[in-house]
């Protein structure tokens, strides 16, 4: 068992190895881009929360940690990147099976609307990099701890370190993927919940004389929430001349919600129509969307009582075993 244990241990480390001797120039170059880019969207985080008094630190001064990190990086300056994720990248480049299989494709459509187009391939290039790599050498690591165990004689801890730290990896490394779909999922109920809003202040503002294009903007930078967000990546994308079926095709694949994706269709639908048609319609879908809102209330509201039920049902259970003990007690004194 000890020689088996210590042989397979061996040989992961010995595989992640060679994969790492085997980095390229291009696997370096995405791994910076992506760091660049996780310390941008931290520092973003960092800044909304400017004025806060955070028990973990000054904002500032991990800002501007961050932004001596990223200009390192951009100089080429790679000391600060880890060689954990390293060999993941090649495994992902080399196995197209693995690489541009049905896992990338998953991975792929929910970086993209986290991300944008711009950067979803190279953050999909990364998680699947860690999803390789990670178990690879943490399971390496725990079989060695078990190995170490079963030559001091302990033979039944060393299994038990060997296949609980086994699991652990694989369900720490099953975590970050499974993070990537909460965050959509987190994320599009925050846009569905800001559309209501967004939807009856477009319709105002169409109604009231405004040209599309100018009531979008307006009431994209009115607000700075997911949502808004969105809608502020389309309208620079219209300012740069992008056709409005693709600025609103890519607010929709962003998105990825039934209401934004009517509301955008609508738009490009009715935009040679003039503003008289596509007021009435966008007051129809702000209409609509209240209505949902309600509707949405009601569901989360009667899914709310429905868990109190339990917590209920075990207080009354409670007060009714201290009526009862007591009565039972004089009973059988009697």
């Amino acid at each position: 068992m000890l020689l088996a244990v210590l042989a397979l241990a061996t040989l992961m480390v010995a595989a992640w190895f060679v994969l790492l001797g085997m980095v390229k120039t291009e696997d370096w170059r995405i791994a910076a881009y992506n760091k660049v880019l996780d310390n941008l969207l931290l520092a973003d985080r960092l800044r909304e929360k400017r004025g806060l008094k955070l028990p973990f630190g000054d904002p500032e001064r991990k800002i501007a940690k961050l932004e001596a990190q990223n200009g390192e990086l951009q100089r080429g300056n790679l000391k600060t990147l880890g060689i954990l994720d390293m060999p993941g990248y090649v495994f992902a480049r080399r196995f197209e099976a693995f690489g541009k299989g049905s896992l990338h494709k998953i991975i792929y459509s929910k970086s993209f609307e986290l991300y944008g187009k711009k950067h979803a391939e190279n953050k999909t290039g990364q998680l699947l990099a860690r999803i390789f790599s990670y178990p690879l050498i943490g399971t390496a690591f725990v079989l060695a701890l078990g190995a170490a165990a079963m030559g001091l004689g302990n033979t039944e801890a060393g299994v038990g370190i060997a296949v609980v730290g086994a699991v652990l990896v694989f369900v720490l490394v099953y975590a970050m993927y499974d993070e990537l779909g909460d965050r959509v999922k987190k994320r599009r109920e925050a846009i569905i919940r800001q559309f209501p809003n967004m939807a009856s202040k477009l319709a105002l503002l169409v109604t009231s004389g405004m040209i599309m294009e100018k009531a979008w903007k307006e009431t994209a930078y009115s607000q700075n929430s997911e949502l808004y967000k969105e809608m502020q990546k389309a309208s620079e994308e219209l300012d740069n001349l992008v056709g409005p079926e693709e600025a609103y095709g890519e607010f929709i694949k962003r998105c990825s919600t039934k209401e934004t994706a009517k509301l955008a269709s609508a738009i490009v639908q009715n935009q040679s129509k003039g503003n008289a048609e596509i007021s009435g319609l966008l007051k129809a879908i702000a209409k609509e969307a209240w209505l949902e809102r309600r509707h949405n209330a009601k569901r989360e509201a009667e899914k709310a009582s429905s868990k109190l039920m339990i917590p209920t049902m075990l207080l009354f259970l409670a007060i009714l075993a201290m009526i009862m003990l007591p009565v039972l007690m004089n009973l059988t004194a009697l």
